[in-house]
């Protein structure tokens, strides 16, 4: 039991940042994403428990149960789903007030594009280019083949392009 606590406590450290953000993105509140979050390593912890360590891509395991909750808690609050543009603030170092005021507007053209994207090329989007996870990963935590989600995020960039055009 020792061993399995040690373990997990290894995966929570490496995929808590990565789950947060992405239930933050999906749910724009940080107090539903930590709560959210921390249930999905609740429930990522009993299944571990129970399956003594036989889950093959815990990374893709955790996005699974986190993705679930997230669709959990819009089927009981019936909302639209959207990312507020001012819901995430960036800190820059930088001291050149220009280049910062340019900044914030690039990241937050970029923020209201992604927000209007469809569920799916947003959800595909802030996985492989936020989150960081490879085409194999993204397909297993959607399940989806690799090659629909190279063409669904190929369209997904498409699309988010042709919003910050218009913008």
């Amino acid at each position: 039991m020792k061993n399995l606590k040690k373990a997990f406590s290894r995966i929570y450290d490496q995929y808590v940042d990565k789950i947060y953000r992405f239930i933050f993105f999906k749910v724009s509140s940080q107090e539903i994403a930590e709560d959210l979050c921390s249930e999905t390593f609740i429930r990522g912890w009993q299944s571990f428990k129970e399956n003594n360590k036989e889950i093959k891509n815990p990374q893709a395991f955790l996005y699974k149960i986190a993705r679930n909750l997230i669709i959990d808690y819009y089927r009981e609050k019936s909302k639209v789903q959207f990312v507020s543009a001012d819901c995430v603030s960036i800190d820059d170092p930088e001291t050149n007030l220009e280049k910062q005021s340019l900044d914030r507007s690039d990241i937050e053209t970029i923020r209201t594009a992604i927000a209007d994207l469809k569920d799916d090329y947003r959800e595909i989007i802030i996985l492989h280019y936020i989150n960081d996870l490879s085409i194999p990963e993204v397909a297993e935590t959607m399940g989806k083949t690799e090659g629909a989600v190279r063409v669904q995020l190929h369209r997904a960039l498409k699309s988010l392009r042709n919003r910050i055009e218009q913008a």
